[in-house]
């Protein structure tokens, strides 16, 4: 039942925004604010077609939710591929922080990314047994931190990829995740790794945790 009811739940808010594609593009856009994105690399992050991209974004830009920007993009210095193109004069987009309901809707694109990020973990689990999934680094807007997610448990490398992969497209944002079977975790818990204390030790969100009652 749980599950039917988070279908429901994300073919609502589709229908309530007009389209899948739209909604992946709300939740990129509002997730990175102070990101400027080139319309081929919207297309490529989110996994949609090209005329569909441009047909959300003439609608979002008339909303006022997203913003038209002609001229060199904002740069990411941690970003190589956006740092190569900052001279380019093409049109790029951003969300718009001043639009009256930024806030309103950051919030509910941050509470649909609740059913993704289960959907992630229900695909895991049948693919091999899970016995910590937490998310940091962007998930909470810290880029210092050296990965996004950790993964603890029994699962082949290709699985993880694979899910890693499509949990990408549906979030619009390139991630790095740690992968460690159960018995690497125990050993380097105890010998206070320092890398993996860095990740234990940082603000996190909690999706699975049957290994470590600390936590």
């Amino acid at each position: 039942m749980a599950n039917s009811n988070e279908e429901k739940t994300e073919r609502g808010i589709e229908q309530l925004f007009g389209s899948k594609t739209r909604v992946k593009l709300l939740r990129l856009f509002l997730e990175t604010p102070d990101r400027s994105y080139y319309v081929r690399e919207l297309t490529r992050r989110i996994d949609a077609q090209l005329n569909s991209v441009r047909r959300e974004l003439k609608n979002l830009v008339e909303l006022g939710i997203v913003l038209e920007v002609e001229g060199k993009i904002i740069k990411d210095e941690k970003d190589e591929t956006v740092k190569k193109r900052g001279d380019d004069k093409k049109k790029f987009y951003k969300a718009d922080p001043y639009f009256a309901f930024f806030s309103e809707l950051r919030g509910i694109m941050k509470k649909s990314s609740v059913m993704v990020n289960k959907a992630f973990v229900q695909q895991l689990s049948k693919k091999g047994k899970i016995d910590l999934l937490l998310l940091t680094g962007k998930f909470i807007d810290r880029e210092d931190i050296p990965s996004d997610i950790l993964i603890v448990g029994e699962i082949e490398n290709k699985d993880i990829q694979k899910a890693v992969e499509e949990f990408e497209v549906e979030i619009g944002q390139e991630i790095n995740y740690t992968y460690m079977p159960r018995e690497e975790f125990t050993y380097r818990r105890e010998v206070a790794d320092r890398f993996l204390e860095s990740l234990l030790d940082s603000e996190k969100i909690l999706l699975t945790n049957t290994i470590d009652p600390g936590l």
